[in-house]
């Protein structure tokens, strides 16, 4: 009788979620719900959502339905969060009905060499000030009051697309700050098209509000490739601006990342975090296809990523690893990175102890052999990230089209430029090719057309290659010599 009811105990323990409380491959194998893990794929690249835009109504959803995943798991809110979100005062601007502005004889309009990017209608004649990069220092011993600034686009160390944006709304800040009523960035950078940037940018905006509730200013941009005009005002040649910017919108929103820990399991390392993200946004309804469809669904980019996210709540509730787990769905990534970067400047947990990022974006893949990883080569965990592909009969790549500037395009390179090792972990390419481009900010990136088998060994990769991580007792760093090495020192200090 004895006998039998070991026999029974063992069982029962072996059928137990805990039987593989040490974790490793077959614990993965035991926990995964296919079932359950593709419900949730089909259901946030669902038609229902719109495409996840962060300025539709829809957004709330989505977020709304992770937020449940991670409460039914049983990851556990941060301390300061508002429940499992991290809310975020966003601003959305929107092109005025008519922008002109005339320089001297010179007249710009609205989407061909003007862009209103920001801030009230404005009427009138105004006095013109150059103050270089618009950056603190240049406002020394300068009298901008109620005059608009002009200065040169982004900062000489600045010039990526995405630092344009950043360093032009600290410039706006400043500006504000001194009394200035406008402020005009001159945009004179031959390497990145204008007409690219008029595209983009004649439409609604959105960005982290950084006023606090206050009133701004206009922010605009005027083509100014050859610099003839800035250096006109400059030598006092043209002292004013005539502006008329009518129609203008302005709204405030509140967006949302959501947010989760999961406590490690060992006394010391419990402590630091291996932060797990992706974002859960996409672009919304636009330009229908050939087939009439204007829904962007976003399955690819980056729905399938945020399952993975999902399906680490579900897993390391269940079993926790060493190190404690910092769960993240970022929002508004389509938007500028917005999300992680409000994050990484408004951190729910500090900084210094999340010693990880292993962050997923996507923009599609044209080989399921493969896992490929931007920044694969740069951090000293890349056998564990090899390992644990290997164990799902995937391979390992780096980054194939370096060209393309992929790290410095998605929600890692916000915790990278502070120090944290950050790759992106991403389905597996071996080109940017048409295959990718098919499904690229298409209407046709749906989870009908997509390898459910590979989606499947994909998150369980991701789920062993972060536990790897999380219980390896050595901590991650960057590689010798990367460009984010001095930031980690400084960060973590030179030990």
């Amino acid at each position: 009788m004895k006998r039998k009811n070991l026999v029974l105990g063992m069982c029962l323990l072996l059928t137990s979620p805990y039987a593989f409380a040490q974790g490793g491959k077959a614990a993965i194998e035991a926990n995964f719900d296919e079932k359950e893990s593709l419900s949730h794929f089909r259901y946030l690249a669902s038609d229902e959502l719109m495409g996840r835009d962060p300025i539709r109504p829809e957004i709330d959803a989505a977020a709304r339905f992770i937020a449940e995943q991670f409460w039914k798991y049983g990851a556990k809110e941060i301390e300061d969060a508002n429940g499992f979100y991290q809310h975020i005062p966003f601003r959305l601007s929107a092109p005025p009905k008519k922008g002109e502005i005339t320089l001297g004889d010179v007249k710009f309009e609205q989407g061909e060499d003007l862009l209103v990017l920001d801030g009230p209608a404005i009427n009138g004649e105004h006095e013109l000030v150059v103050i270089g990069h618009g950056l603190e220092a240049d406002y020394a011993g300068k009298n901008v009051e109620g005059k608009i600034v002009v200065t040169n686009v982004g900062a000489p160390d600045r010039l990526s697309p995405s630092d344009l944006f950043a360093v032009g709304r600290e410039k706006l800040a400043l500006a504000q700050a001194n009394g200035a009523v406008g402020i005009i960035e001159m945009y004179n950078i031959p390497s990145v098209p204008w007409n690219l940037i008029a595209r983009s940018l004649n439409r609604t905006q959105l960005t982290i509000d950084q006023s606090k509730g206050a009133t701004t200013i206009p922010y605009i941009w005027l083509k100014d490739l050859s610099n003839t005009h800035i250096n006109a005002i400059g030598k006092g040649q043209v002292k004013s601006a005539s502006l008329e910017v009518v129609g203008k919108v302005n709204k405030d929103i509140i967006g949302k990342n959501v947010v989760a820990i999961i406590e490690g399991t060992d006394p010391k390392l419990k402590d630091e975090y291996v932060m797990l993200s992706a974002h859960y946004d996409h672009i919304g309804v636009g330009t229908p296809n050939a087939e009439g469809d204007s829904i962007y669904n976003g399955a690819r980019d980056n729905a399938v990523g945020t399952v993975a996210v999902i399906n680490a709540a579900r897993y390391f509730a269940e079993n926790p690893p060493k190190r404690s787990i910092l769960l993240c769905a970022w929002t508004a990534e389509e938007k500028g990175l917005l999300g992680s970067r409000y994050f990484s400047d408004n951190p729910l947990i500090s900084l210094d102890k999340i010693i990880y990022n292993l962050n997923i974006d996507n923009g599609g893949y044209n080989d399921t052999s493969i896992i490929t990883v931007i920044g694969f080569g740069r951090t000293s965990v890349d056998p564990l990230i090899a390992d644990a592909t290997a164990q799902f009969g995937l391979e390992t790549t780096a980054d194939p089209s370096p060209e393309q500037g992929l790290y410095d395009r998605s929600d890692n390179v916000n915790f990278a430029r502070k120090g944290i090792p950050s790759p992106t972990f991403s389905l597996g390419f071996t080109a940017f090719d048409d295959e990718i481009n098919k499904y690229y900010h298409q209407p046709g990136d749906e989870v009908d057309n997509f390898d459910l088998d590979y989606a499947i060994k994909y998150w369980k990769s991701y789920l062993l290659t972060a536990e790897k991580i999380a219980n390896n007792p050595e901590r991650p760093v960057w590689k010798t010599g990367d460009k984010y090495e001095e930031a980690a020192k400084a960060l973590y200090g030179n030990n």
